[in-house]
């Protein structure tokens, strides 16, 4: 959105329609470059079967959503980062909302029971991803200010 509170038009569809303004200037568009899996085993390491499940979960996540992310939104190896870092999160959210089920959301403390510190962790790793999410637009509210990349043939806005 502008300022203004108006929904501003994809750069290429002013153009066409002739109401492009200097001050919109054209989107940065990466070439498109293919994303490069990283190696789950380095950012879990680990013979622990909790590590193995992230390893499994994280794989299955990129498998799963990356290929969507490169068509939806142009996605690229140079913006990948955000990529992992989401489905790094999601995977540890995962592993606390295991652990905590494990233990009870009430644990035993030193005055006694007390909420189980790991849903502090949690919220955190939440809020990390609410913001996560937006800038890949994975949820639908953010999926729907998204703007399609054009495909290489649509680059003539006056075709």
């Amino acid at each position: 959105m502008t300022s203004g509170g108006h929904n501003r038009k994809p750069y290429l569809q002013a153009v066409r329609d002739g109401t492009a303004r200097p001050s919109d200037g054209e989107p940065v568009r990466l070439p498109p470059t293919p994303l490069v899996e990283p190696d789950w085993a380095d950012r879990f390491p680990g013979t622990d079967p909790d590590e193995a499940r992230l390893r499994d979960r994280c794989h299955g996540l990129w498998t799963r959503i990356g290929p969507t992310l490169v068509r939806s939104v142009g996605l690229v190896a140079e913006q990948q980062e955000t990529f992992v870092e989401w489905i790094t999160t999601t995977a540890r959210i995962e592993q606390i909302e295991r652990r905590m089920s494990l233990e009870g959301l009430i644990t035993a403390g030193q005055r006694g029971p007390v909420r189980n510190p790991l849903s502090t962790l949690a919220s955190q790793y939440r809020s990390h991803r609410k913001g996560l999410t937006a800038e890949l637009g994975l949820s639908p509210a953010a999926a729907s200010r998204l703007v399609r990349p054009l495909d290489d043939d649509e680059d003539d806005p006056f075709d």
